[in-house]
């Protein structure tokens, strides 16, 4: 039961930092709602983790770090995308 709600709040943190940052006029993708949500978590907490300075120790984010953390995964990846199809054209 925890892995599916890890994955059910992994969604819905990707799906929101989807929307924050401007997706939903072309729907949420949901592939990268689910990396964005569950690496996002990982990302929030590491960073958490510096600030705090535990150091690199891996540890809960709770929901403000997993936002933090999907909408830099997502912004990141909308980044990438859009420079490598502005480089093929």
């Amino acid at each position: 039961m925890l892995i599916i709600g890890m994955i059910l709040f992994g969604l819905l943190v990707g799906a929101g930092a989807q929307l924050i940052l401007g997706k939903s006029k072309s729907g949420i993708d949901w592939t990268l709602a689910f990396v964005a949500g569950v690496g996002g978590s990982f990302v929030g907490g590491l960073l958490i983790s510096l600030l705090a300075g535990d150091g690199l120790a891996l540890r809960p984010s709770g929901i403000i770090g997993s936002f933090a953390g999907a909408i830099i995964v997502t912004a990141g990846w909308m980044w990438w995308r859009g420079r490598a199809t502005s480089s093929v054209d």
